[in-house]
């Protein structure tokens, strides 16, 4: 940080304390920052290489109308994301409205009436809850369609219970669910090689079980993907770690050819499959995201480990720690106070691009069951590989930082939320 800069911090009432804090926190990290970049340099080649070999040109970026057919653009997306993430087949398509819609969606697409579907770790996400029907009163759940469920409590450690899980497998398990993110809980995300051995053990029970990762979050974190280590079928969001902050809107499921087949007739219709759904013009920006995923990842890894280690400095409890093995981008830190948390998620919004002038309050948000309060003030709207951070307003009060497309904005961020920190006698 040069002088120059330091005087414009200055003057929007940035401490000269905050800035040394900041300064002796990023010596601390130089050997992170280098492995971080490590991989990014292997993944930007992945996907640099993926699409040279499958013959990426300009008139892929043209888009059909009706129904659809012969959007050439539409199928090279999906041959470049099979391609990277090592799988048989891909459905990527700006028609999955997030996250969640592409993990129903493959839930719905596989399992059948008397199917059981376990999740290994414990209570998925909040809004996943509603789509089996272990909460709310929606119709359209696994449950009302007469879909088993079962779900694993995590060790007292927070670790996969595996013992336990091989034992709850029956002649009636068709999916394992292993959720790589951690969603609204206090634990270290799963790495690959635990994601590895977990499937490994539950392959070695019966082959047949199909291992699915929810992969929100871990794109690009590591060197390989869940697919490379035995998973079945994974899906995502295009708004977070693989749409590089360009991609409008979308999400990705990627694996078996015969999964994928399912899930596509489940999608539109039988017969119909993956061969219809426009892209409406988004093939670019889908792709051009793509391109620019493992840099974004890379600052957005960065910048977690920077507000990590600031604040473990500052005596919080944070998870990851900073010197864990990552498994995907998300910071959190334990607050142990609804204002803290407040006022977090207000210092990361008033330090954003995109409605920076408005005042967060905690509401009652679609999908979850306590308020929440979110930050992102972002140019893809609800985008958390931008620089983003939420949190449920519950005890312990854990805010969840993520995102930031480069780490100078979110080591500002940082800054801000410091300063207000001070003034509010946080600190």
């Amino acid at each position: 940080m040069n002088e120059l800069t330091e005087k414009i911090l200055c003057k929007q009432n940035i401490s000269k304390d905050i800035i040394i804090k900041v300064k002796n926190a990023e010596d601390k990290l130089k050997g992170r920052f280098i492995e971080i970049d490590e991989i990014s340099e292997y993944n930007q080649i992945k996907v640099l290489n993926a699409m040279q070999e499958e013959r990426l040109d300009s008139t892929n970026f043209n888009w059909t109308t009706g129904y659809g057919y012969g959007d050439i653009g539409r199928d090279k997306v999906e041959d470049i994301y099979k391609r990277v993430f090592c799988a048989e087949d891909a459905i990527v398509r700006p028609t999955i409205v997030s996250g969640t819609h592409a993990l129903s969606l493959t839930l719905s697409g596989i399992l059948l009436e008397g199917d059981e579907l376990i999740s290994a770790v414990g209570s998925p996400y909040d809004t996943l809850l509603k789509v089996i029907g272990t909460e709310g009163d929606e119709p359209g759940t696994l449950l009302e369609r007469g879909i088993r469920y079962k779900e694993i409590e995590l060790k007292s450690d927070n670790s996969v219970d595996i013992n336990n899980l091989i034992k709850s497998i029956s002649d009636k398990t068709k999916i394992v669910l292993i959720q790589r993110s951690t969603g609204y809980s206090f634990r270290k995300a799963l790495t690959i090689n635990e994601i590895k051995y977990i499937i490994k053990k539950i392959k070695g029970v019966r082959e047949d079980i199909i291992c699915m990762v929810d992969n929100c979050y871990g794109e690009f974190v590591d060197t390989q993907e869940p697919i490379e280590v035995g998973a079945d079928i994974i899906a995502g969001s295009l708004i977070k770690n693989p749409g590089g902050g360009l991609a409008l809107t979308g999400g990705y499921i990627v694996g078996r050819s015969d999964l994928v087949k399912r899930i596509a007739n489940r999608s539109t219709a039988p017969g119909v499959g993956k061969d219809c759904g426009l892209t409406f013009g988004t093939t670019r920006n889908t792709l051009q995201g793509f391109f620019l995923a493992p840099m974004i990842v890379k600052e957005s890894l960065k910048s977690a480990l920077l507000i990590g280690r600031v604040f473990k400095d500052l005596g919080y409890e944070i998870i990851p720690d900073v010197e864990d093995k990552r498994g995907d981008i998300i910071q959190a830190i334990k607050m142990e106070d609804e204002k803290k948390v407040v006022e977090f998620c207000r210092s990361i919004q008033s330090s954003s691009p995109v409605d920076s002038h408005v005042r967060l309050e905690p509401w009652h948000m679609p999908g979850y069951e306590d308020k929440v309060i979110m930050a992102s003030g972002a140019f893809i709207e609800g985008s958390s590989i931008e620089l983003s951070a939420d949190a449920p307003i519950r005890k312990p009060y854990v805010v969840y930082f993520q995102g930031g497309l480069n780490y100078y904005h979110s080591k500002y961020a940082l800054m801000n939320v410091l300063a207000q920190f001070e003034k509010e006698k946080l600190i």
